[in-house]
């Protein structure tokens, strides 16, 4: 069972940034797909980035130009999303998840949260006017 766990939130003003981090429990290699998403109040959750096992990236329009995602490919993943020029829209409770590849190795760079079996707790993040 594969446990993430998400930090590095807190309470910014607009135009600032923060890094958020989100660690493995266990040693789940370089295969995985990782992705942040975000969930405001009374708000569905949404996805922010995804990065692929090889390494490509793919960000929602809103934060595209803005957030970066990366990750150290090291066994245990240790995934990152750094988060430049933040907006008060940017404020929601941000997740970390994970994708296992299929029998071929393959697995998708979606933002869609049904491909996503493993979620972490969450941290907020809050952007002040």
């Amino acid at each position: 069972q594969v446990q993430l766990v998400e930090s590095g939130g807190g309470s910014v003003q607009g135009g600032g940034s923060l890094r958020l981090t989100c660690a493995a429990s266990v040693y789940i290699y370089n295969r995985y797909c990782m992705a942040w998403f975000r969930q405001a109040p009374g708000k569905e959750r949404e996805g922010v980035a995804t990065i692929h096992n090889n390494g490509a990236t793919k960000y929602a329009d809103s934060v595209k130009g803005r957030f970066t995602i990366s990750k150290d490919n090291a066994a245990k993943i240790t995934l990152y999303l750094q988060m430049d020029s933040l907006k008060p829209e940017d404020t929601a409770m941000y997740f970390c998840a994970a994708q296992p590849p299929d029998w071929r190795g393959y697995c998708s760079s979606s933002l869609s949260l049904t491909e996503y079996p493993y979620w972490g707790q969450g941290t907020q993040v809050t952007v002040s006017v």
